[in-house]
């Protein structure tokens, strides 16, 4: 079963509670941190664009990489009504392709925790890599085992809006390291006020700090640092998303 494909539908309405808006000035402040001064940033799983266009209005140059078609298209639908020339393109993150390099590559809103083999993960740390200015960053996020073992768990969750809801139901295998998401979706159609049920089972893979450093290694790139979320702190055993600051290995 393809992931987002109608849950793109409503996928903006049932995120509102991500600090998008927090997430854009700690980036600026990564760069500020760390003495980079990007022009050109790859948002690498940029799902309806709500990294990417808030960058863009900025007056960063954005490219938008995601694999589902329907997610691009919302993208590329708010990017017109916000007057924005962003290029969007429809690949996986496996397997991406750029005509040149970037001075920046994000990945955020756990899309890392999609990758769901290690060796598939190198080979995406590999193409980040071979497409970042050898000063640039490379700037991703996580959910932690923590988060996965301790808040998700085998937990149920829900929410309603005036013609939309959505039901969660969660699974962590603590053996394999893989996190199950079964959602129900159900949207009013706006002609008949009817309900259209879909179901989506979406799955993330819990890495350890150890696990990200040692495959980042392998890709030659090398990690800067590994923030608690929102702050420059050390991740903590119960942070439940951490942030990964690598650059191009020179040595």
């Amino acid at each position: 079963m393809a992931i987002y494909e109608n849950f793109a539908q409503v996928y903006d309405v049932f995120m509102e509670n991500i600090p998008y808006q927090d997430w854009l000035i700690y980036l600026e402040k990564i760069w500020q941190k760390f003495n980079l001064k990007p022009k050109l940033i790859l948002d690498l799983g940029c799902g309806t664009g709500n990294m990417t266009i808030p960058l863009a209005k900025k007056g960063y140059e954005l490219i938008g990489i995601d694999a589902s078609f329907q997610m691009l298209a919302k993208a590329r639908e708010k990017s017109i009504k916000e007057d924005l020339n962003i290029l969007y393109l429809e690949q996986d993150m496996q397997s991406f392709e750029l005509y040149g390099t970037v001075d920046c590559i994000i990945s955020l809103c756990d899309s890392i925790n999609y990758i769901l083999e290690e060796d598939e993960l190198l080979q995406v740390f590999k193409l980040v890599n071979n497409y970042l200015e050898p000063k640039g960053l490379f700037i991703f996020d996580i959910n932690t085992i923590y988060k996965f073992e301790h808040i998700l768990a085998d937990n149920s969750f829900s929410q309603t809006t005036e013609n939309m809801a959505y039901t969660l139901e969660n699974y962590f295998d603590k053996e394999e390291m893989i996190n199950e998401f079964y959602t129900n979706f159900f949207i009013q159609d706006e002609e008949t006020m009817l309900y259209q049920r879909f179901e989506e089972i979406h799955y993330e893979k819990a890495y350890t700090i150890d696990k990200i450093k040692s495959l980042l290694k392998q890709a030659n790139l090398n990690l800067l640092a590994v923030y608690d979320e929102l702050t420059f702190d050390e991740a903590k055993d119960d942070s439940q998303r951490i942030f990964f600051i690598a650059m191009e290995n020179t040595k």
